[in-house]
């Protein structure tokens, strides 16, 4: 049984009576001429045995041969790509097969170098993965601790990436992750390092740091690189990014701690507007395991019908009538109470969830303004805020569709909210997007204009029928400065374009006066009435009747 398994392994057929060794040896493995298919077969299983037994160079494996009869012989071969097989038997019972596999050891080092960095590196951008940059950190901190010395962690994450996923597709956002990899790479010195640890987030490891400050000027210098724009597919894209420092051994003396307490800063970057950068703080913690506790009770918030809407009304400023209504959302929590959007939606806008609740404030507003019509109340428009995210769906059009027919609700009736910044992200789609929901009969707004880009361009390319002034110009118009200025400007601007112009926050006898001098339309803010239920707000329907059809 040995002999027949180490023939087989070798190529060699059985011997048989009257068969000489030589050849036997000439049959199985003269390939010299490229000719005999046993003797390729040989060569083949001898590079198999060695792959599979992890040999080396001049190992030996040695073949039990129980036929007497065979004669001495020693005799060499060499195979095509240049491996030499020498067989030799010895004392008529052993044939030892050494394979000098110089060439062959050389194929299989470059594949277990190939697979040691795919198995370090990210496949899409080459960069360090999350398993190599542990180690890094893991062994910077060791020569920190030796030396006296410190070292930074940065996480970053780009800005609001998603968006470009999804309006641009999957293709163009993994070109874009490359090209922020190699801007990346152009910020930083020979010994840092930088990482992707996945989807849009980066990390960066420096070294060798004196003081906190130099990990500041390196998170400047990245924020200015990639605010360049991005030459992608004939289009030139822009993003910015979020970074959270953690400094060792001021903020953690391992790894995982610093990489956490960065990720933590990161947030707090996102949350104070994103496109800057944070150093950790230990009040960070706080703030992170609120906001890990909000990201899980939001989405049981979502399925456990814990969010209402509040309506505001609009009022016509010269008649007192209401006109319309803005839905507000509201989060009922059972130990919370009643949450504002400002402390939730940051967070369900980085989690993913800000577009499932934005399509179910569109289609509970929806249905709301029919009971009330179908209540015979005075009729009244009813605007709802659209995110970015919510803007940018494929399918957005479609969504409003649906809700509007599945409800039976006239299109008219529908007023849709949208900052000017999510407008000028990507004018020529966001021209289609409005000129479909126009041609269906839904009105639409700027939402706090003159916050943001302010160009009177877009307010002819896009079918816009409302402008809403910041609450922020309404405040300080009894100051006499700038804002009422601009906020003059703005009411006669709306009124030379045909455009209805609301003013947001009048909160005074004051300002409904400035605001009834300039011919502002309407207004909407706690000198009429603070956001109420559905309930509340029909008894002021029918208190303050309707504007006239």
């Amino acid at each position: 049984m040995k002999k027949r398994r180490s023939d087989g392994e070798f190529g060699h057929d059985p011997v048989k009576p009257g068969v000489t060794h030589k050849r036997r040896g000439s049959a199985s493995v003269a390939v010299k001429n490229g000719h005999s298919r046993q003797g390729r077969s040989l060569i083949s299983n001898a590079k198999n045995l060695l792959l599979r037994e992890e040999l080396v160079a001049e190992r030996e494996a040695a073949v039990e041969v129980r036929e007497k009869r065979l004669s001495t012989l020693e005799d060499e071969h060499s195979d095509n790509d240049g491996h030499l097989l020498r067989l030799r038997q010895a004392n008529s019972h052993l044939v030892i097969a050494t394979i000098e596999a110089h060439k062959l050891t050389e194929e299989v080092q470059a594949a277990k170098s190939k697979l040691h960095h795919l198995a370090h590196h990210d496949v899409l951008t080459d960069l360090p993965n999350r398993m190599l940059l542990q180690d890094r950190i893991g062994q910077a901190i060791e020569l920190a601790h030796r030396q006296g010395r410190k070292l930074a962690v940065m996480f970053m994450d780009l800005d609001r990436f998603k968006n470009i996923n999804d309006s641009l597709g999957h293709a163009v956002g993994d070109q874009l992750l490359q090209s922020v990899a190699q801007c990346l790479m152009t910020c930083v010195r020979h010994s840092d390092t930088v990482s992707r640890q996945g989807g849009d987030e980066f990390l960066l490891l420096l070294p060798f740091i004196e003081q906190a400050e130099d990990a500041a000027l390196s998170a400047q210098k990245i924020l200015t690189a990639l605010a360049l724009p991005h030459h992608i597919g004939g289009c030139d894209l822009h993003i910015s990014v979020s970074i959270g420092i953690s400094i060792y051994p001021d903020d953690a003396d391992d790894a995982e701690s610093l990489v956490k307490n960065a990720d933590t800063a990161m947030y707090y970057a996102k949350e104070k507007g994103r496109n800057n950068y944070q150093f950790f703080s230990a009040d960070m913690n706080v703030r992170a395991v609120e906001r890990q506790l909000i990201e899980t009770s939001l989405r049981a918030a979502l399925q456990g019908g814990q969010f209402v809407l509040h309506y505001q009304p609009k009022v016509n400023l010269d008649s007192g009538v209401i006109t319309g209504a803005e839905a507000l959302l509201r989060w009922i929590h059972p130990e919370w109470g009643m949450v504002y959007p400002a402390r939730f939606m940051p967070v369900a806008e980085d989690c993913g969830l800000i577009v499932p609740i934005g399509r179910w404030v569109l289609r509970e507003a929806c249905e709301q303004a029919k009971r009330w019509i179908d209540a015979g109340l005075p009729p009244l428009s009813i605007a709802v805020n659209i995110s970015a995210l919510e803007f940018r769906q494929s399918d957005f059009f479609e969504e409003v569709r649906t809700i509007l027919d599945d409800i039976g609700l006239d299109a008219s009736v529908l007023e849709l909210e949208i900052t000017e910044s999510v407008l000028m992200r990507d004018t020529e789609s966001s021209a289609a997007i409005l000129n479909n929901l126009k041609n269906m009969g839904v009105q639409l707004a700027v939402d706090d204009f003159g916050t943001g880009y302010s160009s009177l361009s877009y307010l002819k390319k896009f079918p816009i029928d409302v402008l809403k002034i910041d609450k922020s110009f309404v405040d300080d118009i009894a100051s006499g400065n700038d804002a009422s200025a601009i906020a003059g400007a703005v009411v006669g601007m709306g009124n030379n374009l045909k455009l209805k112009v609301i003013a947001e926050g009048v909160e005074s006898k004051l300002q409904l006066d400035f605001l009834q001098r300039q011919h502002c339309e309407e207004g909407q803010g706690f000198l009429f009435s603070r956001p109420v239920a559905a309930e509340e707000f029909a008894k002021l329907l029918q208190a303050h009747g309707s504007k006239k059809s």
